[in-house]
């Protein structure tokens, strides 16, 4: 191996791995469209292309666009009309397991993305050549021997009739398809693999959808003071899947890729599966409008789905609506100061259906394996629990509503009071060893939500050639377990590499509030005798000073999962944007900002990247490690690897997720009309856009705390928001636009 360090010590390379992996591209976003027709026909052609660079290296999308509506009035009586759309998209994901945003934390800065020298010269220089280190490939070595290709095309069409009875009564037929095809192409190369085996795999899902929605409208005018619109319809949808997929390694060379699965002579594995599910649907809506200011709204629907149990596949979804019109009053009708009020109050009942199909049923499965005879055979039994008795998850909401203007509607506020219960909700529950099984899908419990949406317009300045208009809103919400079908909590995700599950189901606490053990700092060489008392729960040893310090809530000198609590929460006290638009002349300015405030984020980079010291490379905060000279410090002392590492979800890696961000800031120039006449133009826009431009945070080694679902180890599900898994960063975005009007 080439030196990495000169004769007094100092690291030969610095390497900046989160500069090595991105790239710096240009992308590209077209998009044309024709319309033009007669008083009997219109039409409409848009075509679109797009060529996006992604942000880590060799990453991109590309995508390809046609859509074609038409519609026709062939009697007075009748309409026709329909659609054909199609969409082709290719890209490289490059990293599906976010492996790669975790791999440029943890490779040592003193390896050089290659070796320059020495007998592995031209080669990647990988932590696993480091003494005692984890046995990794460092990103740019990823990125540049795996490919994930996944092509999609989608073909849709619609088709529809509106037939006019009468004046007042109409029908209106919908059909509609849409097949998606999705081929999946991964490759890892053999440099990646212990055994230096290449591998390979190739899938195909294909998706097709079907729907035909009815609907009868009658609206009919009383009189002058009095009119309602009555709707009946129905709706049948149904989607059919079919997936197959094949992967083999050990190929005769890495340039086969994915192209010839048949070469690869070790661990060939296929397999394929199919489902289909059903939504029947039929409803009516009547609206009743008197005097223009009075308004109300009465539905009720009746939802049926093939995921549910024979006895519960349908269910009733009522729902009513009241507005008043105050501002249109007599009392208020010559007001100079209120030019809209309008007060409004509803209740409604929701149906949720989100599950995966046959979630009620018991499926088999051909996993199990046995050995007869010394010959290896496969075998299919039950791998899940049956529950005939699932059903709909419903949400009953009941929301108060203010509409205001004021000055001639300068001064605009929409306010919004809700309260949201959802019952009988459709989550996976344990159930007992001794059923064979872990889990069962079922109607667990029940859950309120309460919050408050404000928004605020004004317009602050407006005249011949200057306007400026500020837009703010924010939202709060409170989310509280009410009940649950077992006396016994949920957990749901266990962070990655550890057996504990961070985050709970609790009646009176939020949902998927984090739970984890309460980290007090570090045991003090003044505190070893108290230290001493204690047993490490994961490798048995006494603790020592410079170990971690656990809260020991039951004081039984053992730290394990009976000192666990509920240690933080994902949701945000509230959340929002701020939206300033100015236009001068011809210049228009657009200025957004996102925020968040009183989240939590859990943080369980700090698991890989400062708990496990020397595996890997840690985050700067290890220098503040415990040592004999820095005892007051929350991390552990460096040892030896081969000592081993305690690591457990804890306070320390709840920290606060409060941010300001820059969204989107845009500046246009709309050329002359004098200009658009020599021309033959109707538009003519110029602009510039930069998107994610700031971000302001509690604490920079956050990262950016709006984390996406965690992926990988850990699922996508309610228990994951907040959490945070080496994710990549969103990027900072330069657009330059033209848009043409003729």
């Amino acid at each position: 191996m080439a030196p990495l360090f000169d004769s007094n010590g100092k690291a030969i390379y610095d390497t900046d791995w989160s500069k090595e992996v991105v790239q710096h591209n240009l992308s590209q976003n077209h998009q044309i469209g024709f319309s033009g027709g007669n008083e009997r026909t219109t039409y409409s052609l848009s075509l679109g292309a797009r060529d996006d660079q992604g942000l880590l290296k060799n990453s991109y999308l590309k995508r390809y666009s046609g859509r074609f509506a038409i519609d026709d009035q062939i009697k007075t009586w009748l309409k026709v009309g329909g659609s054909l759309s199609y969409n082709y998209q290719t890209e490289n994901l490059v990293d599906t397991n976010d492996e790669v945003a975790r791999r440029m934390v943890e490779d040592f800065p003193f390896l050089p993305v290659k070796y320059e020298s020495g007998p592995k010269e031209g080669l990647y220089a990988d932590n696993r050549d480091y003494p005692f280190a984890e046995g990794t490939r460092n990103s740019v070595h990823r990125l540049n021997s795996q490919k994930y290709i996944l092509n999609t095309q989608t073909a849709s069409g619609s088709f529809y009739t509106n037939i006019n009875f009468t004046k007042e009564l109409q029908m209106r037929t919908a059909l509609g398809t849409n097949v998606l095809t999705q081929e999946n192409n991964e490759f890892s190369d053999s440099t990646l693999d212990n055994n230096a085996m290449a591998r390979a795999s190739a899938s195909n899902d294909k998706q097709t959808f079907w729907s035909i929605e009815n609907y009868l409208t009658y609206d009919k005018e009383i009189n002058e003071n009095n009119s309602f619109t009555a709707l009946l319809g129905l709706s049948w949808q149904q989607s059919n899947t079919f997936f197959v997929n094949a992967e083999s390694r050990n190929f005769p060379a890495d340039y086969l890729e994915y192209n010839n699965l048949g070469a690869g002579t070790d661990n060939l594995v296929v397999g394929s599966f199919a489902d289909k599910e059903a939504l029947n649907s039929y409803f009516g809506r009547i609206n009743y409008n008197l005097y223009g200011k009075y308004l109300f709204t009465v539905t009720a629907r009746a939802d049926g789905s093939s995921k549910f149990g024979d006895n519960n596949k349908f269910s009733i979804f009522p729902s009513a609506a009241v507005a008043w019109r105050v501002s249109d009053e007599q009392f208020l009708a010559n007001s100079e100061t209120i030019s809209n009020l309008k007060l409004r109050t509803s209740y409604g009942v929701t149906g949720n259906s989100e599950i995966p199909p046959y979630s009620s049923l018991s499926l088999l499965s051909s996993n199990y394996k046995a050995i007869w005879d010394g010959n290896p055979i496969g075998g299919t039994g039950l791998n899940r629990l049956a529950n005939p008795d699932l059903k709909w998850e419903k949400t009953a909401q009941y929301d108060v509503g203010l509409e205001l203007g004021l000055f001639n509607n300068r001064i605009s506020l929409e306010a919004d009071y809700y309260y949201r219960k959802t019952t009988d909700m459709l989550l996976d529950a344990p159930v007992p060893q001794s059923t064979g099984y872990a889990t069962i899908r079922r109607n667990v419990g029940s859950m309120e939500n309460k919050g408050i949406e404000l928004g605020l317009t004004t317009m602050n300045i407006v005249n011949e050639n200057f306007t400026w208009s500020t837009t703010f809103n924010i939202s709060m919400n409170k989310n509280k377990v009410l009940s649950l079908a077992t006396p016994s909590d949920i957990f749901g995700v266990g962070s990655p590499g550890i057996t504990n599950e961070t985050g709970i189901i609790r009646v009176g606490e939020p949902v998927g509030a984090f739970w984890g053990l309460t980290r007090l700092g570090v045991w003090g060489t003044d505190e070893a005798e108290e230290a001493a008392k204690f047993v490490s729960y994961r490798n048995g040893l006494t603790l020592l000073p410079g170990d971690i310090k656990y809260k020991d809530f039951n004081g039984d000198y053992i730290i394990n999962d009976d000192d666990r609590s509920i240690i933080g929460n994902g949701s945000p006290d509230a959340w929002g944007s701020l939206v300033n638009y100015v236009s001068f002349k011809n210049l228009d300015l657009t200025l957004e900002l996102q925020y968040s405030y009183g989240n939590d984020v859990m943080n369980m980079n700090l698991h890989s990247s400062e708990d496990r010291q020397a595996l890997a490379n840690s985050y700067r905060t290890v220098l503040d490690a415990w040592t004999p000279d820095n005892q007051d410090t929350m991390i552990a002392q460096v040892r030896d690897t081969r000592a081993g590492y305690v690591t457990n979800v804890d306070t320390h890696w709840v920290q606060d997720g409060s941010f300001v961000r820059g969204k989107n800031l845009m500046l246009g120039y709309s050329f002359d009309r004098n200009l658009l006449d020599r021309l033959y133009l109707n538009k003519l826009r110029l602009y510039a856009s930069v998107q994610n431009f700031f971000l302001i945070v509690d604490d920079e080694l956050l990262g950016d705390p709006e984390v996406t679902p965690i992926r990988g180890n850990a699922s996508n599900n309610a228990f994951s928001q907040g959490m945070k898994w080496h994710e990549y960063p969103k990027a900072t975005t330069f657009v330059i636009g033209l848009q043409v009007g003729l």
